[in-house]
């Protein structure tokens, strides 16, 4: 039976969910609608994460909650990182999966729903340079704030990280494609755009860099906001840093992951950075856009790591003084170098650091948001609160504000903010003065 419906469940990073979406709007080109739940679908897709630990035996389980009472279940397309590094082998550890699916192929997931309709299990793990994007149909409608990647993959090869293996080697969108998707964007209704790349900042087309890309997505009218995630510190050159100083619509907002304050934990990690030159490159941002915000990403139990190796990344996170940051424990993925390092660190001492690490990142992101009490500025308005006339939208410094107000998503409001957590912060709608 050819289905009528679909559901998709993206985890993971941001580049899922933009996959999620632009899979949900080419099935909803070729007649499908859209269901509310997944076990109601005719079809599911699963848009899986491959980061962390266990996330295939994860994916599985997730499969496996898909079968109904009546013992039917939808058709179960298996897609991203964990099919890709799955491959066929994803359907012979699981028969209830019918379409395996990875990054770079989901342009191919019609004709492959067809191909599952007439009983065959089609698989397609390839990574051609890019050609999914041009089968994507014209963007119709638009959150507020809307994901566009310009850049897959990542050559760096971090020697815990599998997303050279599942994503592919670094390649860049053209420009001409990127800015006539960003129109399309802001002619549905985006009123801010948020790039994406595995290493968003190493983007290039011919001897055009990212600077030169914001640039020119600056002048597009109707585009109030732009930001980009995420970034190297190898990739942060001079040129966008001086972007971050110059063009308005650029956010004050620097995710810039660091992973470890110890040099010598950097090189193990083969990250091509080290703190020394992570902070210089943080004092010459601070330079140019002296209000930014800076974000960031940690491992703590990093194989070898030493008691003063994680009292130097509490070091750098009290240099940097982190608006947020993410922090997770080490988590060993098969095929990658540091799954098989010596020094494996105990469950108990990765706990103990990362209790002490985001508690130590919780100051500093309570203490930035207090500094923006009392401040006027402007909020983009995105989604309704949970009571009465709340809503919800983001601060320049990306922070989440709840403000009392009628205005509507999309809005771009100006507040003052009056109260601040270390998750969020209150504002007050302020009128606008008449020109």
């Amino acid at each position: 039976m050819t289905p009528k419906t679909f559901k998709i469940k993206s985890f993971g990073c941001q580049m899922n969910v933009y996959d999620g979406e632009r899979m949900a709007e080419l099935l909803t080109s070729e007649g499908l609608s859209p269901a509310d739940e997944a076990i109601e679908a005719d079809l599911v897709v699963l848009n899986t994460c491959h980061i962390r630990e266990k996330a295939a035996e994860k994916a599985y389980s997730d499969v496996g909650r898909l079968r109904r009472e009546d013992g039917s279940k939808p058709l179960i397309a298996l897609a991203g990182c964990v099919a890709q590094a799955e491959g066929a082998e994803a359907k012979r550890r699981s028969n209830m999966i019918d379409i395996v699916v990875g990054p770079q192929a989901y342009h191919r997931l019609p004709e492959m729903v067809a191909q599952a309709t007439r009983g065959a299990r089609p698989v397609d793990t390839d990574l051609p340079p890019l050609s999914k994007f041009e089968a994507f149909p014209q963007r119709r409608r638009a959150n507020p704030s809307a994901f566009l990647t310009v850049q897959e993959g990542c050559d760096k090869f971090c020697t815990y990280c599998v997303v050279p293996y599942t994503r592919g080697a670094e390649i860049s969108r053209p420009s001409g494609d990127i800015l006539g998707e960003a129109q399309n964007l802001v002619d549905a209704g985006a009123r801010e755009i948020v790039l994406l790349g595995q290493n968003v900042n190493a983007w290039s087309d011919g001897d055009r860099g990212l600077a030169e890309l914001i640039r020119a997505l600056a002048r597009i009218d109707g585009l109030e906001r732009i930001r980009y995630t995420t970034s190297h510190p190898v990739n942060m050159s001079d040129a966008l840093i001086v972007a971050h100083g110059e063009v308005e619509k650029l956010m004050p907002y620097l995710h810039l992951p660091v992973q470890s304050g110890s040099s010598r934990i950097l090189k193990a990690m083969n990250r091509s950075h080290t703190a020394e030159s992570y902070l210089a490159t943080i004092e010459k941002m601070r330079a140019a856009r002296p209000d930014i915000a800076i974000s960031g990403d940690f491992i703590v139990g990093f194989p070898g790591e030493t008691e003063a190796d994680f009292e130097a990344t509490l070091q750098i996170v009290d240099a940097v003084r982190y608006a947020s940051a993410y922090s997770f424990k080490y988590s060993p993925r098969p095929g990658t170098p540091a799954a098989t390092m010596e020094g494996q660190i105990e469950r108990e001492i990765m706990d103990d650091r990362l209790q002490r690490l985001q508690a130590r990142i919780t100051e500093h992101q309570l203490a930035f948001n207090r500094s923006k009490v009392g401040m006027d500025t402007q909020v983009l308005i995105e989604r309704k609160g949970r009571h009465g006339r709340q809503m919800i939208g983001r601060s320049p410094w990306l922070q989440s504000v709840h403000v009392e107000t009628d205005a509507e998503a999309g809005e771009i409001l100006d507040v003052t903010l009056v109260a601040a957590g270390p998750n969020s912060m209150t504002g007050a709608a302020r009128q606008r003065e008449a020109a």
